[in-house]
C-alpha cells in the first residue's frame, strides 16, 4: 500500500524556519512529480511547490526565494526547506505525487496525499 508520511510541521516566530518531510512508502517504482500544496485557514488550497523526476523544480511567487524543494534519492524523502517564514505561510501543508506503483505485479499510475502537517509562524 502506498502511503506518503510527512513530518516537520509546528510552531516558528516569524523570520525562522521549518523543515518539512514526506516520505514514499511502498512498492512504488517512480515517482513522476511530488507537489506540496497548503491551505491557510479560512483560504483555498495553493500549490507551494514541485520537483519533478528529473529534477526539474517550480515555486509559487510568494515563497520564491524563500523556499526550496528537494529529493534525498537514498531515501525517498521530498523535502520542503521553508526560510524567512511569514505569518501568510501559517497553513497546513500536505505532499502530493503523481507515481507509478506496482499492484500485483502490474505498474499503476495513481495520484496520493500525504496526511497533512500543520505550520504556524508568529509574530
Amino acid at each position: 500500500q502506498v502511503k506518503l508520511v510527512e513530518s516537520g510541521g509546528g510552531s516558528v516566530q516569524f523570520g525562522g524556519s521549518l523543515r518539512l518531510s514526506c516520505k514514499t512508502v511502498g512498492n512504488i517504482i517512480r515517482v513522476n512529480t511530488l507537489s506540496w500544496y497548503r491551505q491557510p485557514p479560512g483560504k483555498e488550497r495553493e500549490l507551494v511547490a514541485r520537483i519533478t523526476a528529473d529534477g526539474a523544480r517550480s515555486y509559487a511567487d510568494s515563497v520564491k526565494g524563500r523556499f526550496t524543494i528537494s529529493k534525498d534519492n537514498a531515501d525517498n524523502i521530498w523535502y520542503l526547506q521553508m526560510n524567512s517564514l511569514k505569518s501568510t505561510d501559517s497553513a497546513v501543508y500536505r505532499c502530493y505525487a503523481d507515481l507509478v506503483r506496482i499492484e500485483n505485479t502490474i505498474p499503476m499510475s495513481g495520484d496520493f496525499w500525504g496526511q497533512g502537517t500543520r505550520v504556524t509562524v508568529s509574530a
